[in-house]
């Protein structure tokens, strides 16, 4: 029967060389991961990308962690600002009128015969162009609290800011989102 290690036990095995041990770590908390860099990013090689590359540098910098957080809230954070540095890198600026012809939102008009699912996608659709042009730091607090719904003290601790910060942040992120979408949505 083989024997389960909890995370300090390892770490502690990682530390000291045992790469099975790092591997299990990874095998813990790779789902999970995958599943928040995705609604990170909405791509699944992007998500793919930033979990591992979280991993390797979560691997080679292990002896750094200072265990004051769980293994995953650390490695996320890792993932996360991998994942935003890749957005950076990859956006292109794309106009109004651009996202409008690529999505075709307005090549049917409104159609009375337009089924619950597909108003789903687009409502997502919109909101994940809204959230495009926010600000990194609105962005950022947006996704760790109503996507990937961590507590605000596990987004201070994430982003290592106080949860005054997070509570301000967070609210004015939200009001951005609200203007963006009003804004996205006039040009329909």
């Amino acid at each position: 029967m083989k024997r389960e290690f909890d995370e300090s036990e390892l770490i502690d095995r990682a530390l000291a060389g045992d790469r099975s041990a790092f591997a299990e770590l990874v095998r813990q908390n790779q789902e999970r991961l995958f599943a928040s860099m995705l609604q990170v990013t909405g791509s699944p090689e992007e998500a793919e990308e930033a979990s591992q590359e979280a991993f390797i540098r979560a691997f080679v910098k292990l002896d750094t962690f200072q265990r004051n957080s769980q293994f995953f809230t650390w490695v996320y954070r890792i993932a996360f600002n991998s994942a935003l540095t890749m957005r950076r890198k990859k956006k292109a600026r794309v106009s109004l009128d651009q996202m409008r012809e690529e999505s075709g939102l307005e090549m049917g008009g409104e159609d009375d015969g337009v089924d619950e699912p597909m108003l789903r996608n687009e409502r997502v659709a919109l909101v994940r162009r809204a959230i495009d042009t926010l600000t990194d730091e609105h962005r950022k607090i947006l996704v760790l609290r109503e996507m990937d719904e961590f507590a605000y003290e596990e987004i201070a601790e994430i982003l290592e800011i106080s949860i005054g910060t997070v509570r301000s942040r967070l609210s004015r992120a939200r009001r951005q989102l609200k203007l963006a979408i009003e804004a996205i949505e006039k040009t329909r």
